[in-house]
């Protein structure tokens, strides 16, 4: 039975590696598990996701209206997610004997609940298993060509591969989405050197996700060296003069800006 992030994490990359493709070929496993997968319209307020058990079956439904397009890269996140609630033992147990209860996922909201945070870490293994994704980054150093490459290559979101490189990657990351000037969520890897950003809620005025909030450039994408003082809080006295990369996404009212050393 499955008990930990660890078992999650092999059984998953386990199952992925049963396929040649680097793009883990999710239609198969659905396909040979027997689980009908439906994609329609539920409304955009609603979910991207939801495993059923009824009549002695599972059923996935895929939420077309929240952007889920068959095997683009959100619609596979969302039915890798999915998958997770089937293969984790005590999500299916729970789905089959009504202890869990059907409930909507969302991607960017997973992170409030341990079944979801699981779900999304067996969703992170099966499409980009650690094994196949170290092998394609193999001693390359980081830029945001080898995160776009990645990205096509497993066919996931830009998002979910910075993730994904943040913690098997071979540099340390900080990955920072924000919308209307205040930040939303902050990853980064655990041997990443600061873990504080100037302000915490508020986005730093000095880099370029703050340019782009405050008109002064209104670049869709943008790679600039920044001051490390002026996006970290307690920079040691030795990293004063300390520039930074900051590769930045921006579209609309959100950013997504990714640092590294």
């Amino acid at each position: 039975m499955i008990i930990n992030n660890q078992e999650i994490k092999q059984f998953a990359e386990e199952i992925a590696l049963e396929y040649p493709e680097i793009e883990t070929n999710l239609e198969r496993i659905v396909e040979e598990e027997g689980i009908k997968v439906f994609y329609d319209c539920y409304d955009t307020a609603t979910f991207d996701g939801m495993t059923i058990y009824e009549y002695s079956q599972f059923f996935i439904h895929i939420n077309l209206d929240r952007g889920n397009k068959p095997s683009t890269a959100r619609a596979r996140f969302t039915l890798a997610h999915e998958l997770g609630h089937y293969f984790i033992d005590t999500h299916r147990i729970g789905l089959k004997e009504g202890i869990l209860e059907p409930h909507p996922s969302k991607l960017n909201n997973h992170q409030f609940t341990r079944i979801e945070r699981e779900a999304d870490y067996f969703a992170s293994n099966l499409l980009m298993p650690e094994t196949r994704f170290k092998k394609f980054i193999n001693k390359k150093h980081f830029n945001p060509e080898l995160l776009n490459d990645l990205k096509l290559n497993f066919n996931v979101s830009l998002t979910a591969c910075a993730i994904r490189y943040a913690d098997i990657g071979n540099c340390p990351l900080m990955i920072v989405y924000s919308e209307n000037g205040n930040v939303k969520w902050k990853y980064y890897s655990l041997d990443f050197p600061y873990k504080y950003l100037l302000y915490e809620k508020k986005v730093p005025e000095n880099t370029v996700m703050g340019e782009y909030f405050n008109k002064v450039h209104n670049d869709s994408y943008k790679i600039e060296k920044i001051w490390a003082v002026d996006i970290f809080n307690h920079v040691s006295q030795k990293d004063f003069n300390l520039l930074v990369n900051e590769y930045c996404i921006s579209y609309k009212s959100k950013t997504l800006s990714i640092i590294w050393f």
